[in-house]
C-alpha cells in the first residue's frame, strides 16, 4: 500500500522554511547562551511548528507577555544587566523564537528575517573560525530563499530554484564584498569581537606558578602562537619560548617579585651567530605577555602596541593582546646573558621562606661543600637523572612542604615540579637561581610550513646565575625525560582519554596508509584554518595599506593594466546605465500595477494581456478582491489604456504617462 504525501499549503512551506532557517542561525549561540535561553527557543519553536502543521490559532499577547516578562527577568538575572554584548544577544534569540508566534502580517516575516540576519552577525562575536564563517554562509543563503519565497506572487518554484536564485545574488555581491573588504578603510582591532568579551580569548600562562597547575595546562591542543621562520627552523631543544620569570616563592606557588617590574635597559646581551629571522602570528590572550624564541636581540613591533624588556629580560606589552597579533622577530639562539656583569643584589636571587621544606633546605646547604657552583649544578641534575624519579601528567597532590614532598616522597611530576624544586635546591646551595616560564617545541606542518605552538607546550625551566657566564638556562626536566624535549609533551606523556581531530597525532589503528590519510587531513585543516587566521582575521589596517600600495604600484608600473582595467569598469557602469534607460517608464508603471494587483489576491497569468488581464478583473465578484469599487475601476482604466497605447497604436498623447500615474496611485 502506497501512502501519497500531498504537499503543503504555500503558507505553511514558507513558514516552516522560517523556522528551518532560524533554528540554523540560533543554534550556534547555545554553546554559549545559558541553558535556559536555549531551551526556552527550542521550545517556542517546536510550539510555532507543531501550529503550523495542525493549523491551530496563534496563542494570544495575555499568553505570551507573562513568558517575554519572564525571559527578561531570567537575562537579567544571568547577566546582572540587560545591556552589553552578551544580554544583547540573548535577548535577540528570544526575540526571534518569541515573534515566530507573533506573525500576522506579511511585515513580520520579513521583521524575523531581518533580525536573523542580524543575529548572523553576532556569531562572530564569540567564533571566527573559518567552520563558523562557512555555517553563516549557509545561513544567510537559506535566510535569502526565505525571502525570496515571500516575494512570489503565483507560483513559486521548488526550493532548489530558489536555492539556486539565492546562490548567484551571493555570488554578485561577493566581488563587491570583497573588493570593500581589502580597499575600505579599516579601524585599528579585530575583525569581529568587542573589548573584554568572551569571544577574545584567554592565555594558558599567567604569572604564578603552582604544583599541577602547567599539568592541566598541558591537557589543551589549542594554539598559542604559529610561527613562520625564514631559514631553517633551529632544532627542538632550542625551542624555548621566554614567558614570564618567577623569582619569589611562599612555600606554595612562585610568582613575580616586585622588583622584577623595572627596566631592562641595564641587561647586558651577548650573542654568537648570525639571527633567527621568523614572524609570529600570537593568539588572543587578554594577558600582556608577548613570547619570542630565547633570545630576543631586539624589541619586535607590534601594531597598536608598545613593547619592552623587563629588568628579567620578559618581553611584555603596555596594553592587553585582546585581539590576535602578527609580529616579525630576530633571536639568537647562542647568547649569554649579562656574562660580564656583577648581578645587582644577589641575595634577591637566595631568598626561601622560612619554616618549609627543611629536608630540601639541608640538602642544598650540604652542596654548598663543593665549592664550584657549576658542579652543584650537576649535582642536582644527576640525583633527577639516576634516582627514580617520574615525568607524568597525573601527580600527586602535595601538602604544606610541596619540595620535600616532591624529592623524597612521591617523585613524580610534571615540570613546574621539577623547575621549581631545582630552583629551591639551587638558592639552598647558594647559587642565585629563578623560574622561567614559558613554552617549549613546537610542531611544523608541512603542508604551509607554519610551526604551531600549542598550550599543551607549556613548559616551565631554570636560569642560574654563575659568575662570569651570566645566567644560564637550566631545564631539570630533560634530564627526568629527555623525550619532553626533543618531541614535546605529548609522546613524553601518555595523554587520557583523547578526543578529537587533534587526538589522531601517535594514534593509528587502521595500519600505516591509514594513519598517514589522518595526519595529512589534519595537517591540511590546521593549514586551512592558519591561512584565514593570517589572510583574513589578522587583516591589519597596517596590511591593508600594504596591499593598496602594491595595487598602486603595480597599477603605476603596468599602465596597460591600469588603463584596461579603467575602460572595463566604464563599459560595466555604461551597460548598467543603458539598461536602466531601456526600461520604458510607462511599462515601469505597468509592472507595478500588476504587482499590487497580485498583492490584492488577482496576479496575471504570464501568458495574459492588459485586456484580458482587465476583463478578469472585471468578471470577478466585488467581494473576492481586496479592492474597494474606486480603486477597481481605476485599475481597469490604467490596463486598457495601456492596452491601446501598446497594441492600438493610437496617435501620441503627451499626457499619458501622468494619467497612468495617477491612476496607480489609486491602486492600494
Amino acid at each position: 500500500m502506497k501512502f501519497v504525501h500531498a504537499p503543503l499549503p504555500r503558507d505553511k512551506a514558507d513558514t516552516l522554511l522560517l523556522l528551518a532557517s532560524a533554528v540554523l542561525v540560533l543554534a550556534p549561540h547555545a554553546l554559549h547562551l545559558p541553558w535556559w535561553v536555549s531551551l526556552l527557543c527550542a521550545a517556542t519553536l517546536a510550539w510555532r511548528a507543531t501550529i503550523t502543521l495542525r493549523g491551530k490559532r496563534m496563542p494570544k499577547a495575555i499568553v505570551l507577555l507573562p513568558i517575554a516578562i519572564a525571559a527578561m527577568i531570567g537575562v537579567q538575572f544571568s547577566y546582572d544587566t540587560l545591556l552589553g554584548k552578551d544580554a544583547g544577544v540573548a535577548m535577540l534569540v528570544l526575540l526571534v523564537a518569541f515573534k515566530m508566534l507573533e506573525m500576522h502580517a506579511r511585515r513580520d516575516l520579513f521583521v524575523v528575517v531581518f533580525l536573523c540576519f542580524f543575529l548572523v552577525l553576532t556569531n562572530f562575536f564569540y567564533a571566527q573560525g573559518i567552520g563558523t564563517a562557512v555555517m553563516m554562509i549557509a545561513s544567510v543563503l537559506l535566510l535569502l530563499a526565505t525571502q525570496l519565497s515571500f516575494q512570489f506572487t503565483g507560483a513559486v518554484p521548488p526550493l532548489r530554484t530558489r536555492l539556486a536564485m539565492a546562490a548567484r545574488m551571493l555570488a554578485f555581491a561577493a566581488p563587491i564584498a570583497i573588493m570593500l573588504f581589502v580597499v575600505f578603510p579599516r579601524i585599528q582591532g579585530p575583525l569581529w569581537s568587542m573589548p573584554g568579551g568572551p569571544g577574545t580569548g584567554t592565555s594558558g600562562l599567567s604569572d604564578q606558578m603552582a604544583p599541577g597547575q602547567m599539568s592541566n595546562l598541558a591537557l589543551s591542543d589549542e594554539p598559542a602562537f604559529r610561527v613562520r621562520f625564514f631559514g631553517r627552523p633551529p632544532m627542538p631543544p632550542q625551542l624555548y619560548w621566554r614567558g614570564p620569570v618567577l623569582d619569589a616563592f611562599d612555600g606554595l606557588t612562585w610568582t613575580r617579585g616586585a622588583n622584577s617590574r623595572g627596566s631592562g635597559r641595564d641587561l647586558r646581551l651577548s650573542v654568537g651567530g648570525p639571527g633567527l629571522e621568523y614572524e609570529v602570528t600570537l593568539e588572543p590572550s587578554q594577558s600582556r605577555w608577548v613570547f619570542a624564541l630565547e633570545m630576543p636581540g631586539e624589541l619586535p613591533v607590534v601594531a597598536g602596541h608598545e613593547l619592552r624588556f623587563s629588568s628579567q629580560f620578559e618581553l611584555t606589552s603596555d596594553t592587553p593582546l585582546a585581539s590576535r597579533v602578527r609580529y616579525r622577530a630576530s633571536s639568537h639562539v647562542d647568547y649569554a646573558l649579562q656574562s660580564g656583569a656583577e648581578l645587582a643584589d644577589v641575595n634577591r636571587w637566595l631568598v626561601l621562606p622560612y619554616g618549609f621544606n627543611p629536608r630540601a633546605l639541608a640538602a642544598g646547604m650540604a652542596l654548598r661543600a663543593l665549592g664550584d657552583p657549576a658542579a652543584r649544578v650537576d649535582a642536582v641534575l644527576r640525583q633527577f637523572r639516576e634516582q627514580p624519579y617520574e615525568y607524568t601528567l597525573a601527580p600527586p597532590l602535595l601538602g604544606r612542604h610541596t619540595v620535600d614532598e616532591f624529592l623524597y616522597g612521591t617523585r613524580s611530576g610534571f615540570c613546574e615540579h621539577y623547575s621549581g624544586a631545582f630552583v629551591f635546591l639551587m638558592r639552598a646551595a647558594g647559587v642565585p637561581a629563578r623560574v622561567v616560564t614559558g613554552y617549549q617545541g613546537g610542531e611544523i606542518n608541512p603542508v604551509d610550513g607554519f610551526m604551531t605552538v600549542r598550550q599543551s607546550d607549556a613548559h616551565a625551566w631554570a636560569e642560574v646565575w654563575i659568575a662570569g657566564r651570566g645566567w644560564l638556562r637550566v631545564d631539570p626536566t630533560a634530564a627526568v625525560a629527555p623525550e619532553r624535549v626533543r618531541s614535546g609533551t605529548n609522546r613524553a606523556t601518555p595523554r587520557p582519554a583523547p578526543f578529537g581531530i587533534d587526538a589522531l597525532r601517535g594514534v593509528n589503528p587502521f595500519g600505516l596508509e591509514a594513519g598517514a590519510w589522518l595526519a595529512d587531513v589534519r595537517n591540511a585543516i590546521g593549514a586551512i584554518n592558519n591561512s584565514w587566521n593570517q589572510w583574513v582575521l589578522n587583516y591589519t589596517p597596517e596590511r591593508q595599506r600594504g596591499v593598496v600600495q602594491g595595487l598602486q604600484d603595480k597599477l603605476l608600473g603596468w599602465p596597460f593594466v591600469g588603463l584596461l582595467t579603467c575602460a572595463g569598469l566604464a563599459w560595466w557602469c555604461a551597460r548598467i546605465l543603458r539598461r536602466r534607460r531601456e526600461i520604458d517608464p510607462i511599462d515601469a508603471l505597468y509592472s507595478t500595477l500588476c504587482k499590487r494587483l497580485g498583492q490584492a489576491g488577482l496576479p496575471r497569468a504570464q501568458d495574459e494581456g492588459p485586456s484580458a488581464y482587465a476583463a478578469r478583473i472585471l468578471a470577478c465578484p466585488p467581494g473576492a478582491l481586496a479592492l474597494t469599487p474606486h480603486t477597481r475601476e481605476a485599475a481597469i482604466a490604467f490596463l486598457r489604456r495601456y492596452s491601446a497605447w501598446r497594441y492600438a497604436a493610437p496617435a501620441a498623447d503627451p499626457r499619458l504617462h501622468a494619467t497612468l500615474k495617477s491612476l496607480l496611485s489609486q491602486v492600494r
